[in-house]
């Protein structure tokens, strides 16, 4: 069974990141933020971005959307500071040191909550995707860019011997579809709305979860018995 991550460990890890972050995974992973914040814009309104690092995808949003940015490494929020200052991104009503499994937002806080690179690199992942759900408005998304691990072949072997050293660095390699859809299944009033793979090599996937309006939530949960049945 793989080691869970702990939150020492991540944090280690991203403040050795934060120097050269933009520089080694800007360009690689480009395409998956772009795809993650045209679908947060299919919403728009308060956005949250979990593990938002050094504010790579700040500048990308419209600036007719509040948005509101936690990482659990100060290292690399200073980095995303200094981008919300240079660039004038009014629009960013904040940035704060937050653990992403207890979050300090009232609940139905934001309108979107968008997480890219960060379910697989948090020690506890359905904790954190049971405090998006909590701070999301119904009729609200979740929308992951995150990696999904292979189920067999060559790719599950490579991911295995490699777990260690990805720890490390601060991520799982293995982290099979069945928690996300399990999370899902088990969650109040949350249902996937998209899964769409992305590069690098389709090891990530564009995840997106709706969180149905309180009425719908309820009639999901006590479906109605049909007359005489």
């Amino acid at each position: 069974m793989e080691r869970e991550l702990d939150n020492e460990t991540v944090t280690r890890a991203y403040a050795r990141w934060a120097p050269v972050y933009d520089l080694v995974f800007g360009a690689v992973f480009e395409r998956g933020r772009q795809a993650a914040v045209a679908a947060a814009e299919r919403i728009g309104g308060r956005i949250l971005e979990v593990g938002v690092g050094t504010g790579l995808s700040l500048p990308d949003y419209a600036r007719t959307n509040r948005l509101f940015g936690i990482d659990i490494s100060e290292p690399m929020l200073r980095k995303a500071q200094e981008r919300v200052s240079q660039l004038g991104l009014e629009n960013v009503e904040g940035l704060a040191v937050m653990d992403a499994a207890d979050l300090s937002f009232p609940d139905a806080s934001f309108d979107v909550v968008v997480a890219q690179y960060v379910i697989t690199a948090v020690p506890d992942p359905e904790a954190a995707l049971d405090e998006f759900a909590r701070v999301l408005k119904p009729g609200g998304e979740i929308v992951l860019v995150s990696r999904v691990g292979a189920e067999a072949g060559l790719r599950r072997t490579l991911e295995r011997w490699f777990s260690p050293v990805a720890r490390q660095l601060g991520w799982r390699t293995e982290f099979s579809w069945e928690r996300y859809a399990g999370w899902a299944q088990g969650s109040h009033g949350m249902r996937l709305v998209e899964r769409r793979l992305m590069p690098p090599f389709g090891h990530f996937s564009l995840i997106r979860f709706a969180k149905v309006e309180l009425e719908a939530a309820a009639d999901l949960e006590h479906p109605a018995v049909p007359a005489g049945g």
